[in-house]
Order: structure tokens, then sequence, then C-alpha cells
């Protein structure tokens, strides 16, 4: 997990409990990477996290903030099994989750396995809409020429494939996961999604004008696709079709936006 100055206290609490209180195997490492300097409540909140899990919560502290790509790319490389579960710190993981997906790898051939997410805004049991993504590696990579192919906060993955492509890119401080799965795709990586939800995701005004809306945003995902096409997984139709799309898209007002989100979300 990274974390940031903008994090609720009370989210990050709730994502930590998600991943040991309640999980039904629970992880033997932590790593939290801690992207610039946090808020008083957030400290307090990672210093009672270590008190309570002592050797197996590890804290690495950057000086400065250098954005989502570079902080994951941090801890990738402090991590020290094999197999790493992403997590963000405002999202909720499913008892089962690990469970689950440690079964995959040890009945699959597979180096990443994903889930279905549940979308909610502010009640963690009224779920308003999933995140549904393919289960197999052909229609993974059919889904990836147009949308992120993988939950990014479901993944499980093996460290040293991710690392042989070049780990998470570190200039990227948007769609740094999208561009993740896309390379491995292209490295010759085994994708799969369990077909149910194992992590629920927490939605809202904030998160679309973060993440997904504004002309900046537009503009950045001209520049991903673009980069797609140059690295040759897509022709140029498809670099064409999702740029006039998603360019689009991210423009449409607020209100509409989280509208189309939500039908896009049932296609």
């Amino acid at each position: 997990m990274s974390i940031y100055h903008k994090e609720n206290p009370q989210n990050f609490d709730r994502a930590m409990q998600s991943v040991w209180d309640e999980q039904s195997i629970k992880p033997n490492e932590i790593i939290l990477v801690e992207d610039g300097v946090l808020t008083d409540e957030l400290y307090q909140s990672i210093k009672k996290w270590k008190e309570k899990l002592g050797g197996i919560f590890k804290v690495t502290s950057l000086e400065k903030n250098v954005g989502t790509g570079n902080a994951k790319k941090i801890g990738v490389e402090k991590c020290t099994n094999e197999l790493i579960a992403v997590m963000d710190t405002d999202d909720i993981s499913l008892p089962d989750r690990f469970n689950k997906q440690l079964a995959i790898f040890n009945a699959k051939d597979i180096d990443v396995c994903g889930a279905w997410v549940g979308e909610f805004e502010s009640d963690e049991t009224k779920i308003i809409s999933y995140r549904r993504v393919p289960e197999q590696q052909c229609n993974i990579i059919k889904f990836a020429k147009s949308r992120s192919p993988v939950n990014h906060p479901t993944a499980m993955y093996k460290r040293k494939l991710v690392l042989s492509v070049g780990n998470y890119a570190k200039h990227r401080r948007t769609s740094q996961d999208y561009d993740l799965f896309v390379r491995l795709i292209l490295g010759g990586a085994k994708l799969y999604n369990i077909q149910e939800p194992l992590v629920n995701m927490r939605m809202g005004n904030e998160w679309l004008e973060d993440r997904r809306s504004g002309l900046k945003q537009a503009i950045l995902e001209v520049n991903v696709q673009t980069e797609f096409y140059k690295m040759g997984f897509l022709n140029a139709y498809e670099l064409f079709r999702n740029i006039v799309i998603g360019f689009t898209i991210r423009l449409l007002p607020k209100m509409l936006l989280k509208a189309v989100f939500k039908i896009i979300r049932k296609l």
C-alpha cells in the first residue's frame, strides 16, 4: 500500500482491519509506503498499527511526495515475498480475498490474479455497482484494448515478473496500474480474474474529480493510449477509438460522468 496526506485516517484504519483483523488467511508482511509528509492523525493511526503488528508491518517513509506510480514501485522493491497482494488505503478487502486468490495460484499456472470490485459511496454495506472484468486470458487481452483488464486494488501478482517488465512506471501519476498490466501482457504474463467481488472500493465525487474528470485527465488519457500504440499493443483504429471516447467522457459534467461510469460497469 502507499498512502499520502489526503487520506482519511478512518478509511485507512478500515482498510487495515480488512487485510488483517478480518482476513481468513493473514499476510505475513504488510508494506506501507508513506508518500511524502502525512498528517498527525495519519501518523497516529500508523503508529497504532505498528504497535499492534510489530515486525509484520513495515513502513517506508519518503521525504517528499513522488506520486502513486513511484511509491508503488518502491513498495514492490521493498517486498520480500514472491506473491504480492495490492491494496489501496481507502478500500476494503473481503474476508476470504487472500484465501481465494492463493487457491487460484495453487490450481492454475498464472502470474496475476484479480477479481471484481464492489463500489460504494459512504456505506460499505450498500454496493451501488460492480466493476466486472473477464475471467480468461483471451478475453482479458481483448478487454485491455480499451480498459484496464484487472481491478488494481484486487491484484495479486508474482514479484519477479513485475520487476522483469520494469515495475510500475515511476514517471506516471495516473494509469500506472493499466500501464503495468499492458506491459505484463506484452511480456507474456498469464492473467486470471476471479468472477466475484473480493474488494469493496470507495467512490464519490472526489474520486471523479481526482481520477477521472477534467481536461488534465483527458490529456493524460491521450498520452496513455498513444504510448500503448507505440508499444504495439494497439493498432491505429483502436488508438483513434480510445482517444475519441476517453477524451470525450472525461470532459462531461460530473453528474453525467458518474452516470456514464455506472453504464460502463454493466457492459
